[in-house]
């Protein structure tokens, strides 16, 4: 137990000598969760808090492009832009400004448009009419049936723009053409019928409605918010970049010579290194508090929701113990296999941001190829990220963890034992 404590001290006075690993395992999560969640929290809220300015280009000068406009006026996060400087702007000169970045969407409204799609609707309800009458002077089948040319409104988007964004936008497009081409068929109806047989008392109102539901394990609605998205994330990416200053505390003991001094000591490998693995651990569980405390106390102050923690404190704390074993076990194999900084450093800094790309980190494991979702499963970053998940944003119980759990504990276990057994073959040579 001496021995023990004694490689504890150890490493607590390494560590305290370090400030250069002391502003990566402390400093440095702080920044990255505070910069990156400042950054995304405008895509967890209301997109109405942001007006967008898009040029709306319109060609028609008609009854159908004058609603186009109107809808979107009435869209709180769109600002349409018809005129600049008081001139009405062009085709070429709106893809000029989409292209260079000015704006980010131009709606090109295209010639004739009102009128020839009112025309078609005409047609089509007065050949629906007249074959409901019984009437024998049907229009010409042909005539009826004839398609005018193609009416295409263009989308100018910014070439950075993202592919959601675009889609998003399309379907908004889509979905307001649809609905105003639909009024036009009742008022071409209401027309052809006369006063008499008006369909004014025909309910228009939208049948199906649309209700958004968050369900959780635990049977509550869950809205989910940037806070709740990127703690979990990169606190876990900051844990686990204890690879890093770990792996180049082992390495740098065996270039100064210290780890040949222990050697000459009756002290076991595995007590070093467990002095290690237990400081380390603290280092982790402090990291997690202070992002807690973080979350909690600083973020409302910068405008961001404040962490809710759901009542799953202890469960946060089994899930960031368990992650913290993870890295450390891995940071422990690593500076047992090199032995320079060159070989330990990029190694260990390539291999975390590798583990985070694949586990999830920054793109959601069910955003990826299906090869790439079943690799992901492989990295203990996406073991972590899982729980962390399932209490945050699932409130899930004990049980829904123990698997992921039972993964980042036995990682520890299985990279410590061949640690060992490593540098026990390695000193019998």
């Amino acid at each position: 137990m001496h021995r023990f404590l004694a490689s504890i001290k150890k490493e607590f006075l390494l560590l305290a000598r370090d400030p250069g690993g002391l502003i990566i395992l402390f400093l440095m999560p702080i920044l990255l969760v505070v910069t990156i969640t400042l950054i995304q929290d405008v895509t967890f809220k209301s997109i109405s808090s942001n007006s967008i300015e898009i040029l709306l280009v319109d060609k028609d000068k008609g009854k159908l492009s004058s609603e186009i406009q109107k809808s979107f006026s009435e869209i709180e996060f769109l600002e349409p832009i018809s005129e600049i400087n008081n001139t009405p702007i062009t085709e070429e000169e709106a893809s000029l400004l989409v292209a260079s970045g000015d704006y980010q969407l131009a709606v090109i409204i295209p010639e004739g448009l009102s009128s020839d799609l009112q025309n078609q609707i005409d047609k089509n309800i007065a050949k629906i009419l007249e074959e409901f009458e019984g009437s024998k002077d049907y229009l010409d089948v042909k005539n009826v049936q004839e398609k005018l040319s193609e009416k295409v409104v263009k989308l100018y988007f910014d070439p950075i723009t993202q592919e959601t964004f675009r889609s998003s936008v399309i379907f908004a497009v889509d979905k307001l053409v649809a609905s105003i081409e639909t009024k036009s068929i009742y008022e071409a109806f209401e027309k052809e019928l006369g006063e008499s047989q008006s369909l004014k008392s025909f309910n228009r109102e939208n049948f199906i409605k649309y209700q958004q539901i968050n369900p959780s394990l635990s049977g509550e609605s869950v809205l989910p918010n940037s806070v709740q998205h990127n703690i979990p994330a990169w606190t876990l990416f900051a844990i686990f970049f204890m690879i890093l200053p770990l792996s180049l505390n082992l390495v740098h003991e065996k270039g100064q010579g210290t780890f040949v001094r222990l050697q000459t000591t009756p002290i076991s490998y595995a007590t070093i290194i467990l002095g290690k693995a237990f400081l380390f651990l603290l280092v982790s569980l402090l990291q997690f508090t202070l992002i807690l405390l973080l979350g909690i106390y600083v973020f409302p102050e910068l405008g961001l929701p404040i962490l809710d923690l759901g009542g799953n404190l202890e469960l946060l704390y089994l899930v960031a113990f368990s992650s913290g074993l993870g890295a450390i076990g891995l940071g422990i194999l690593l500076g047992t296999v090199f032995n320079s900084h060159e070989q330990a450093a990029p190694f260990g800094a390539v291999l975390v941001v590798l583990l985070a790309a694949i586990g999830g980190v920054w793109v959601p494991v069910f955003a990826m190829p299906d090869t790439m979702q079943v690799i992901a499963k492989i990295s203990p970053m996406n073991w972590g990220l899982e729980a962390f998940y399932d209490c945050f944003l699932r409130k899930g119980s004990l049980m829904d963890i123990l698997p992921e759990i039972g993964l980042l504990i036995g990682f520890f276990i299985s990279t410590i034992v061949i640690a060992i057994l490593y540098y026990e073959k390695k000193k019998a040579i």
